[in-house]
């Protein structure tokens, strides 16, 4: 009933090894039309590039904000789980200290389920805190969104620990590719911290998927960033 990746997948946050296994039951689901559909492949094409002309303004500013509060690395990487588990390489601005995955132990977490949430964690920077309030720690994503790695309208797109745990409902989340936003963020961010009820809206989102759909989200989303709702 299970396949594996052909070979391990490094977590380079951690020097931890994962090979996930994969259900053999998200193979046989049907393929998502938002995965297929070419409307949505355009969209993503026109946000991403809106978002990375932004980026390119904002980037020297940014980058010297961060050096100046927490010197280290401008930008955080991170592999994560894509369509149907397929692993992939994220981009953010760094918004916690650089050694931040080593204190990840140290701090509590407050979400219940397979995600890691902590709205007062020590471990980010007075210029993180802005960057997160903002979403500019995730505009690096719209380079995600252009290769085609990631939507602008999606899943989370989850880390290989969290899903090296998934029950097999869990992964149908994964039927469609990861986004930049989605239900949870523009209707709940950071307020949503059961694992379960996120899963719930990624279906629920899937079931009722349309590219206009897809614009109500990402107009919500810019209300929530905007008017600060949900933020961290």
């Amino acid at each position: 009933m299970f396949h594996r990746l052909s070979s391990p997948v490094k977590a380079p946050w951690s020097g931890l090894k994962a090979t996930l296994t994969i259900p053999e039951s998200i193979g046989a689901l049907p393929t998502h039309p938002s995965v297929t559909s070419f409307l949505k492949r355009c969209l993503d094409i026109a946000g991403g590039l809106v978002g990375m002309l932004i980026l390119l303004i904002l980037l020297v500013p940014i980058a010297i904000a961060i050096q100046i509060d927490n010197p280290g690395p401008i930008f955080y990487t991170q592999i994560r789980c894509g369509y149907r588990g397929q692993p992939f390489r994220i981009w953010k601005f760094r918004s916690m200290v650089a050694n931040a995955d080593d204190l990840k132990h140290l701090v509590e977490n407050q979400a219940q389920g397979l995600i890691f949430k902590n709205e007062n964690d020590p471990r980010i920077t007075r210029v993180g805190r802005f960057l997160r309030r903002t979403s500019l720690d995730e505009f690096p994503q719209f380079w995600n969104v252009l290769r085609g790695d990631m939507s602008l309208v999606g899943t989370r797109p989850p880390t290989l620990d969290e899903v090296a745990q998934y029950a097999p409902h869990h992964w149908q989340r994964l039927n469609v590719k990861p986004g930049l936003t989605g239900r949870w963020q523009a209707k709940g961010r950071s307020h949503i911290k059961d694992f379960e009820a996120i899963v719930k809206m990624d279906l629920d989102y899937q079931a009722q998927w349309s590219l206009g759909h897809d614009m109500t989200l990402i107009w919500e989303t810019i209300g929530a960033v905007v008017f600060s709702r949900g933020a961290c």
